[in-house]
């Protein structure tokens, strides 16, 4: 099982080149960044955790630009997005950013999605809150057909265009691992029809295990080999006793959560997740 770390990469945390190096030093596998492109005033959408929305949620970094440079300044740890929000993003722009992340990297992007959850956010970017999952499920397929299509070219019912030429195309082939976060039976079958892998939310209080072979009793009927589809644990316990839990039950990777720490923060709580590598 792997081992990596999640870091809110706001403008007042570590900076994102200092804490991937910091967790390859460690010899942690992966170290993913979180995405919002900006959050409303309104705030008519509920924070999904309950209470106030923390202030981080609109002090990101972005997303793409933060993986960019980690990669920069690592040699083997991969970068991950945590995740995604492909319903805010032109998915030809998105292909082309996600693909040359990969290339220059040597193909060490874990590439997390979702629709998300605030409304507003996303009709900002002129998505339908009602049709998300659809854009969303469009938009991946569109991007992967750039990535492994010379001649591209994409026709569903929100994401048209003609062949198109783009470059750099993923060292990882035919893509970089799709790792879609959610939950619940829809989520599942998302996972089994257009995904690599599945990312659940440690503090949303369900039973991941039990969750884990609902998602593969959902692949099986879907006839998909349920071992072709990874579960990265977003938010994991530091708790021995469960991370052996989660190995057993056949989870790829852990992701320990950094929040928006400074650099002060951000280091000792990196050497007290690196004990679990040892």
């Amino acid at each position: 099982m792997h081992h990596g770390v999640i870091l809110f990469q706001t403008d007042r945390a570590i900076p994102p080149a200092d804490a991937a190096r910091a967790a390859e030093e460690r010899g942690f596998e992966s170290i993913f960044f979180i995405e919002h492109t900006h959050i409303p005033v309104s705030r008519k959408s509920p924070f999904p955790a309950g209470g106030d929305l923390p202030e981080q949620y609109w002090r990101t970094n972005d997303l793409l630009v933060s993986m960019g440079i980690a990669a920069a300044v690592t040699r083997d740890i991969k970068v991950g997005s945590g995740v995604c929000l492909v319903v805010e993003h032109d998915p030809i722009v998105l292909a082309k950013q996600v693909a040359t992340v990969d290339f220059q990297s040597g193909g060490r992007v874990l590439f997390g999605i979702g629709a998300g959850w605030n409304r507003e956010e996303m009709e900002n970017h002129g998505t339908d809150f009602r049709t998300r999952w659809k854009l969303t499920r469009e938009r991946i397929a569109a991007m992967k057909a750039i990535w492994s299509t010379d001649e591209a070219e994409y026709h569903g019912e929100l994401v048209h265009f003609d062949k198109i030429w783009q470059y750099p195309k993923p060292v990882q082939k035919p893509n970089p691992p799709i790792l879609l976060g959610g939950w619940g039976p829809k989520s599942y079958q998302r996972v089994v029809d257009f995904c690599d892998g599945w990312i659940p939310l440690t503090w949303l209080g369900h039973d991941l295990i039990a969750e884990m072979k609902t998602l593969r009793q959902v692949a099986e009927t879907s006839g998909r080999d349920p071992r072709s589809i990874s579960v990265t644990v977003f938010g994991a316990e530091d708790d021995r006793a469960r991370l052996d839990a989660y190995e057993k039950a056949g989870v790829e990777r852990v992701l320990f959560f950094l929040g928006p720490a400074t650099r002060d923060e951000a280091l000792p709580l990196l050497d007290r997740f690196a004990k679990h590598l040892q």
